[in-house]
């Protein structure tokens, strides 16, 4: 297993959740790492990413203020702290590694961790 996320559940609208993604492997040999979310029926949605060297994070507008990328590199550890969460992002969230932004530039993907958001 080259990425594995952890951390989802349920939570009350306004609570908070923070994931984890595990590297190990090949997955560590990319420079980013980033987030995506996927609800049934829809196109994968970009969420955040991260550079190795953490100086560089980008979010989506969705979740700008709310939502915090981080990575532990002596961990090979990435986070995603959600903060302030709404019945909207409920979703499978997953995180990859790759060397692009969008979802096509990521060539390694965790199995996923449900998130959901209850009103």
């Amino acid at each position: 297993v080259q990425l594995q996320a952890s951390g989802g559940g349920l939570v009350q609208a306004g609570g908070s959740l923070r994931l984890s993604c595990a590297a190990s492997g090949r997955a560590l040999g990319y420079p980013i790492m980033g987030w995506f979310r996927q609800i049934l029926g829809k196109e994968r949605e970009f969420v955040a990413a991260i550079m190795r060297s953490g100086g560089f994070t980008y979010y989506a507008d969705s979740v700008k203020g709310r939502f915090t990328i981080s990575r532990d590199n002596a961990k090979n550890t990435g986070y995603l702290q959600m903060n302030s969460l709404k019945p909207e992002d409920t979703a499978i969230y997953y995180c990859a590694a790759g060397t692009g932004l969008s979802a096509n530039g990521y060539t390694y993907w965790g199995q996923g961790t449900q998130v959901t958001v209850s009103s």
